[in-house]
């Protein structure tokens, strides 16, 4: 169950970064104006306040991990957003972040 609600809340906090992001890029680089600027930088700090959630107490452990999950969920948002389409190469490294995301956290530790 942990690992679970773990998965869940690197999902959450990916659409509110990686979505904040996306809205501040269109806001300055697409000029749709300050409400798009504005409504990224609240994403931005809910993305801040989800990541405190994991179960994890390790700040550094919880983030890192968490790049893998911006990796991977920065093409998929690309794809749909924008039309993105990655090559296999960009698939695959989005795999091994995934993948070092995953023994990041949940590898077995002896604590």
């Amino acid at each position: 169950m942990l690992v679970a609600r773990s998965l869940a809340l690197f999902v959450v906090a990916a659409l509110f970064e990686i979505g904040g992001a996306w809205l501040v890029w269109q806001g300055v680089r697409e000029h749709r104006g300050w409400i798009w600027i504005g409504a990224g930088v609240i994403a931005l700090g809910a993305y801040g306040f989800v990541a405190t959630l994991q179960p994890d107490g390790d700040f550094g452990r919880v983030l890192a991990a968490y790049g893998g999950v911006f990796v991977a969920g920065s093409i998929a948002w690309g794809m749909a957003a924008d039309g993105y389409r990655p090559d296999r190469w960009d698939v695959t490294g989005a795999l091994i972040c995934l993948a070092g995301m995953a023994l990041i956290m949940y590898a077995p530790r002896n604590h």
